[in-house]
Formats: C-alpha cells, sequence, structure tokens
C-alpha cells in the first residue's frame, strides 16, 4: 500500500460522505473515487486578451518601495483567497461564488500560462477559503461545509478531484444563520496541525439575543478542529468578521484582520491587526465597534474585563482582508518576518480610502513596528477603483501575489 493512500485514508476515515447524493452533487462518488461523468472540456480563462493588457497600464499607476515591481500574473475571475501548492506552485484560488480556479506556470518564468476551474463536478457555495496543509491536502471553506482535497496539485487537470467532507452542508454554523452578508470564510492549518476557520457574524451589530448561540458555535469568532473535522472548538470570540489570517512562523501566534462597524462616520471606528496570544481570548465586539469604540447597540452595558484591543489601529473602513507573514528571503531583510496585509477598500465612507497592500514589520518578541502603505496607486484621485485588493500569498521563489476580485486579476509583486 502507497504512503500517499495511508495518509489518506488515515485523516479523512471521519470525513467520508454520509448524505444522501443528488444529481448536481457528486460529492459521495468522488469520495469513492469513481468518476462522474462530468465533461472534459473545462473552462479555461484566455490570459491573452485586451482586458490583460489594460489592466498591465493600470498598474503603471502602482507605487512601490524602490527595488519592488508588479506584473500581472493571471486574468482570475471574482480572484479571493489563495493557496499555493507546496510541491508544484500551482494556486488555488477561492471566490465568493460558485466556482474555484486552478492557477499554473508551467515554464516557471512567474507568470501564469493557464487559469482553469477547479472541481468542476462538485457543487460549490461560496469557496473563499483555501488553505493548504504541509501535506498537500487542500482545505475548502464555503459558506457552510468544508470539503478536503487530497493531492489536489495532481488531480486538478481534470475534472474529477479526489474529494472528501470534513464538515457536511449545515454543519459549520446552524442553517438558520445563513446568510448573504459576511459569509466569506477563511481557513489555515496551525503549527498543530488543526484546521482554524474565522466565521463572520451576519449583522453590523448583533443584538444581544444572538449572543448565547454565537459564542457556542463560534460565529462572530474563530474555531479550530481536527483536519477530519472532529473535535470543534471555539478558538476566539469577540470578532466581527474577519476574511484574514495567519500564524507567525517564529512562534506559532494566530493574528488575524477584522473589519469594523459600519455607518458610525468617516474616520471611526478603526479597522483591526490582532494578535492572540491564547485560546479563549475575547476581542471586544459587540461592544467595541473597532479599537476601543463602544457602538451604540451596546453603550448601556458592560465591555468583558478581559476584551482584547487589537495590536494594530488600521484606518477606518478601508476593509482590511487578507493577510500573509512573509517567509520569503527574495525580499530586503526588513520585510522578512513581517506581515503583509490588503486592504480591498471603503464603501461607506465620504472619502473613499484602502485598495491597497500595507506592510506591518514584527519584532522578535512579536510586538508591532511600524504600519504603513507597500503598494497602492488603484484608488484614483476621483474616487473610483481600478482595482480592489483581496488577499496576499507567497509563492515558492519569494515573490507575493495579490488578488483583485474587481478587476478580476492576480498581481505578483518581486524584488530585484
Amino acid at each position: 500500500m502507497s504512503k500517499w493512500f495511508t495518509t489518506v485514508s488515515a485523516i479523512l476515515a471521519g470525513c467520508l460522505w454520509t448524505g444522501t447524493a443528488s444529481a448536481a452533487d457528486n460529492l459521495e462518488k468522488l469520495s469513492g473515487f469513481k468518476t462522474t461523468g462530468t465533461s472534459m472540456e473545462m473552462e479555461v480563462i484566455p490570459q491573452d486578451s485586451s482586458s490583460a493588457d489594460q489592466i498591465r497600464k493600470n498598474l503603471e499607476r502602482v507605487k512601490l518601495p524602490s527595488g519592488f515591481k508588479i506584473d500581472l500574473y493571471a486574468l482570475v475571475p471574482d480572484a479571493r483567497h489563495m493557496a499555493v501548492g507546496p510541491t508544484t506552485g500551482v494556486v488555488f484560488v477561492g471566490t465568493r461564488k460558485n466556482k474555484m480556479w486552478a492557477v499554473t506556470d508551467r515554464d516557471k518564468d512567474r507568470i501564469a500560462d493557464e487559469v482553469k476551474i477547479f472541481a468542476p463536478s462538485i457543487d460549490l457555495v461560496i469557496p473563499n477559503g483555501v488553505c493548504f496543509s504541509k501535506d498537500g491536502f487542500l482545505y475548502v471553506a464555503e459558506q457552510n461545509r468544508v470539503l478536503v482535497f487530497p493531492a489536489a496539485e495532481f488531480f486538478y487537470e481534470g475534472p474529477d478531484v479526489a474529494a472528501f467532507l470534513v464538515v457536511e452542508q449545515g454543519k459549520l454554523i446552524p442553517v438558520d444563520e445563513e446568510s448573504y452578508n459576511h459569509t466569506a470564510r477563511v481557513c489555515r492549518i496551525g503549527p498543530d496541525d488543526k484546521l482554524y476557520i474565522s466565521l463572520g457574524q451576519p449583522f453590523n451589530v448583533f443584538p444581544e439575543e444572538k449572543m448565547e448561540l454565537y459564542n457556542e458555535t463560534g460565529i462572530g469568532g474563530i474555531i479550530r478542529m481536527n483536519r477530519d473535522g472532529k473535535g470543534r472548538e471555539v478558538y476566539a470570540n469577540g470578532v466581527r468578521n474577519s476574511v484574514g489570517m495567519d500564524f507567525n512562523p517564529a512562534n506559532g501566534e494566530l493574528w488575524f484582520t477584522d473589519n469594523q462597524v459600519d455607518g458610525m462616520g468617516d474616520d471611526i471606528p478603526p479597522g483591526e491587526l490582532n494578535r492572540i496570544t491564547a485560546m479563549g481570548q475575547h476581542f471586544g465586539f459587540p461592544w467595541y465597534g473597532g479599537g476601543t469604540v463602544r457602538t451604540n447597540e451596546y453603550r448601556g452595558s458592560e465591555v468583558p474585563a478581559d476584551a482584547v484591543p487589537p495590536v494594530v489601529e488600521m484606518v477606518a473602513h478601508a476593509a482590511d482582508l487578507g493577510m500573509d507573514f512573509y517567509g520569503g528571503k527574495m525580499f530586503p531583510k526588513a520585510y522578512q518576518g513581517g506581515i503583509f496585509s490588503a486592504q480591498h477598500g471603503s464603501w461607506n465612507r465620504t472619502e473613499p480610502v484602502g485598495a491597497r497592500v500595507m506592510f506591518t514589520s514584527v519584532n522578535e518578541d512579536g510586538s508591532v513596528g511600524e504600519t504603513k502603505p507597500f503598494a497602492e496607486g488603484w484608488l484614483m484621485d476621483t474616487g473610483e477603483y481600478l482595482g480592489r485588493p483581496v488577499a496576499v500569498t507567497e509563492l515558492p521563489d519569494g515573490s507575493i501575489l495579490v488578488s483583485d476580485d474587481f478587476a478580476g486579476a492576480i498581481y505578483r509583486i518581486s524584488y530585484q
């Protein structure tokens, strides 16, 4: 028996499909390593187009520190969070719709040669969160389900891929709590080899009668579980809507961004970058709308005494999303070990802000240094967006990728 098959069997022993297959969902067949009959004519996104040419022109506006360069890596519709295959470097891209994409740079010139649909034989619902384990398992956190794709890097060429349930449909959150709002999950595999998932709560500020349910299920927080879906527990509470997190490789601590309360004014409350130093910490929401700014809805009630403030307060309403600890060697030493984070851009501000990539230096003791813009220029003086960065990840050569769901693109930033 091969080592690969043994590993798959061990991790997925508790993940096999237990529901009833429908005509639209082939997961049961794929879990049994059977074909689904899905057409081999898979959707492919052309990379040579007038759109690509215009996006390259738009990138001429982007300002970077001296020595850095930005290029178009790939055209990827609705590109959101990304996960880079540890063996091949294939980039798997989630969306807030019903598709995922596999982005391949076959000749390794650091420009994608092919972008095609991933796992088209499976019905997906907001497969935003994607993350790899070190041993090559791709996890996908949907709106209300979690899937795992063993050896995704090697199965993605065809429509049928080895796929298994980690959390079945309707069990990530209660079905009654499904919403169109704040449903873009993110995931990471921790240094403890557990799966971490953020669960945004659907309200601007949730009503008090939801408190017990949300604390119990981890909605408005971060949960963790074994990689087979068992052993679920709430890791952190008091989080409004985190759409970005990563572990500090220096000490294993989990950091996350958080989008804060809307409608309180142009300049309050601040966005957040947070650091978790122990399981069970509370980060202040809904008593705080961001930073230490009290919400109107909970102004009359007492804040939890152990509420943890953010380590960095970002500009209000910039929509801080994906973040990544930089572990490469291509960039100068000043960037190594620091955090690159994406600001998607504001929607409810008189003067728009954001649409840029920020950099936060992190000290050896885990504290933060300066936070400053790293790549900006997608927001024009007129207030019009040319692009809206979503997430940041790293290629094996030490360059970084930035996704943009507005332009439908992924950019590569390198250092020369």
